[in-house]
Order: C-alpha cells, then sequence, then structure tokens
C-alpha cells in the first residue's frame, strides 16, 4: 500500500526554530494542518476501500516509532504542542514550562502540558488493522509522526484516554459540534495513507459528514 502523496516535502525545518526557552505563539484554536472541506471528504469517503479488519492480534506499539526529533531538541510532542498551543514557553529541552492549550474534542482548555496528550486521529492499531499491518517500519514512523496531515492533535489526556484506538463507530469527540471536523479529519488521514474502513466505520463517519 502506498502512499498516496508523499510530499512531506522539507518538514518545514525552517519552521521550527532551533532558539529555545523563548515563547511561542499560536495563534487560539490552532489546529492540525490538512483538514479537507466536507465535500472533499466525501469524495473522500466514498474512495475509501471498505473491508473488515485484519491481523488484530498481532499489533504491537512498538512497530510505530515515535517521538522523532523535528528540529533541535524538540521531537513530534513538542511540537505539536507548540504548534496548538498559545503563549508556549519551552526550556532548554524544548519541554514546555508555561502556556495554554484548548482542546478541541471537549472544549477544555488546560494550562499544563502534563494535561494533555497528543492523539493520533486515526490510532495507530487502528492503522495496523486497516493497513498498516503490511508497511515497513520506517513508514509506520513516517505515519506515527506526520504532521503534515490532520494526524497529531493536543487534547485533554483523559479523552485521549477515553478514545484509545477506537474508530468512529465506536468513540466521537464529546463535543457534538466538533463532529464534522473530526470526521473529515479522520477521512483525509485515511484517504491519504491509502487506509481501510470497516462498514460501520463508513456509516458513522457519514452521519458525522451530515453535520456539516
Amino acid at each position: 500500500m502506498k502512499r498516496r502523496r508523499l510530499t512531506a516535502a522539507a518538514l518545514a525545518a525552517a519552521t521550527f526554530t532551533a532558539v529555545l526557552q523563548i515563547a511561542f505563539s499560536a495563534p487560539a484554536g490552532a489546529t492540525a494542518p490538512g483538514i479537507p472541506t466536507a465535500a472533499t471528504a466525501r469524495t473522500y469517503l466514498a474512495s475509501l476501500t471498505v473491508a473488515a479488519s485484519t491481523h488484530t492480534t498481532t499489533y504491537d506499539r512498538d512497530l510505530f516509532p515515535t517521538w522523532d526529533t523535528i528540529s533541535g531538541t524538540c521531537n513530534t510532542r513538542e511540537t505539536v504542542l507548540k504548534r496548538d498551543g498559545t503563549g508556549v514557553v519551552v526550556d532548554s529541552a524544548c519541554a514546555s514550562t508555561s502556556g495554554s492549550w484548548y482542546s478541541p474534542y471537549d472544549g477544555a482548555t488546560w494550562t499544563a502540558a502534563s494535561d494533555v496528550d497528543i492523539d493520533h486521529m486515526v490510532p495507530l492499531k487502528n492503522a495496523w488493522i486497516s493497513g498498516a499491518w503490511g508497511w515497513t517500519t520506517a513508514k509506520r514512523e513516517s505515519f506515527a509522526n506526520d504532521l503534515t496531515d490532520p494526524q497529531l492533535w493536543a487534547v485533554t489526556d483523559n479523552v485521549n484516554q477515553s478514545k484509545s484506538d477506537k474508530s468512529p463507530d465506536a468513540w466521537k469527540p464529546p463535543l457534538t459540534s466538533y463532529y464534522c471536523t473530526y470526521s473529515r479529519a479522520w477521512v483525509k488521514v485515511k484517504y491519504v495513507w491509502a487506509l481501510t474502513i470497516t462498514s460501520a466505520e463508513k456509516t458513522a463517519l457519514t452521519s458525522m459528514l451530515a453535520t456539516c
């Protein structure tokens, strides 16, 4: 299975300054990139292969290496925290020492990075059972650290843990007003990475896109 778009071109290395211990301000409500319009998401959804999940007992999280170093001492998690936060200040190890983070899944705002998880929109296990089992480890690593597509989100830790590895037919964000954005992002990731969806997953996504 090939990734439909291998333009992880210049993972914006220039965007992430190596100057640490500075304030990094992101606009309130900053979010993951590449979210398609509802119309485009519906087109993508219609093109996805519907199939039953496979290799459900062979998943191992270690097969998806995280977190990569992105710039200087900043890894993927820290990069997303800076991207999605407001007034974020980091120390010499790129750990966030202050700032605030709005969690779009539940509408909560946090001022401690320890209260924020980085959610994989399409969970790693879900990716595994919908096609990633056949990928190389390098490709799974790229998926797990994808900053180009709407795959990584800074959200409330308990909400992320509640979601776990569930697909939209089994879990939806607490804010019903976020169903539209959530479903568009989920479909985009599945489309870009050529992953399959189950029949129940497609039904749930169709319903969520109807809220757009």
